[in-house]
């Protein structure tokens, strides 16, 4: 009996060490905006980029990043996708950088082109979803940026 409570007890401090992982009620997901898009050699007749990302987290807890999975969606056609798990650590109420390379989907981006060249459309709409894994124990983050782009030279 005395090592049915010795169990029970231990098992119960495992599991309140095991929720103290988990996120807080009160967190807030970090955001998440694009620094700089540059094309970088590839090995392939697809373009890679390399996408700077600037992640602020306001929390009271550092976000050990884990690895990150996103993509970019131009007028339906996914663009750009791609995985990294080379992260920093985002220290709590602070900011950092990352650094992604991406691949080109070629057939959606010729269709993307086609589309555009065959409407005459003064705005494309883009959307960029990200996950962001924390570890193990920790529900993944999901960031999601939808917008439009201007097809006008000049405008902004």
């Amino acid at each position: 009996m005395r090592t049915f409570y010795a169990s029970l007890v231990i098992s119960f401090m495992l599991l309140l060490q095991g929720c103290a992982t988990l996120k807080p009620l009160d967190f807030e997901d970090p955001t998440v905006t694009v620094n700089s898009v540059k094309i970088i050699p590839s090995d392939g007749i697809a373009p890679k980029f390399e996408i700077s990302l600037h992640i602020v987290n306001p929390n009271s807890v550092a976000l050990p990043l884990r690895g990150v999975a996103y993509s970019v969606t131009i007028d339906d056609q996914k663009i750009l996708n791609g995985v990294s798990n080379d992260m920093p650590e985002i220290a709590a109420y602070g900011a950092g950088d990352i650094t992604l390379s991406a691949n080109a989907n070629l057939l959606n981006s010729v269709r993307l082109i086609a589309s555009l060249m065959q409407q005459n459309r003064k705005m494309v709409a883009y959307e960029m979803n990200a996950k962001l894994d924390l570890g193990t124990f920790t529900p993944n983050i999901y960031i999601k940026d939808v917008g439009e782009i201007s097809l006008n030279p000049g405008a902004q």
